[in-house]
């Protein structure tokens, strides 16, 4: 007489135990990502951590084409930019026909 349950009878305990407490029946001990899966999205969260922008320039111009707004922002992004292209730190130039993509190779 064997005091200890069969392995069969085993995995069966196991799988009745998962189903009443909800959790994933894994035998064999894979990795499934249940753990992460189950977590809470950050999204949500992190969306929510900044202010929302209520008005941008681009919508002022939209509404009022005659008058003239300066979007600071977008005038230093474009100064830095200038900078770096004159640095030879720019975006490349974008070629014109198949050609040319092969002759710089």
């Amino acid at each position: 007489m064997s005091l200890l349950p069969s392995r069969e009878r085993l995995l069966q305990l196991a799988k009745v135990s998962c189903r009443l407490f909800n959790t994933t029946f894994n035998p064999t001990g894979v990795r499934t990502g249940t753990k992460i899966l189950r977590q809470r999205l950050r999204g949500p969260v992190v969306r929510d951590y900044y202010p929302k922008q209520l008005v941008s320039i681009k919508d002022l111009k939209r509404v009022f084409p005659d008058r003239t707004f300066i979007d600071e922002d977008e005038v230093v992004r474009l100064e830095d930019v200038q900078v770096a292209k004159i640095r030879g730190k720019g975006a490349p130039k974008k070629q014109r026909t198949k050609v040319e993509g092969r002759r710089r190779k």
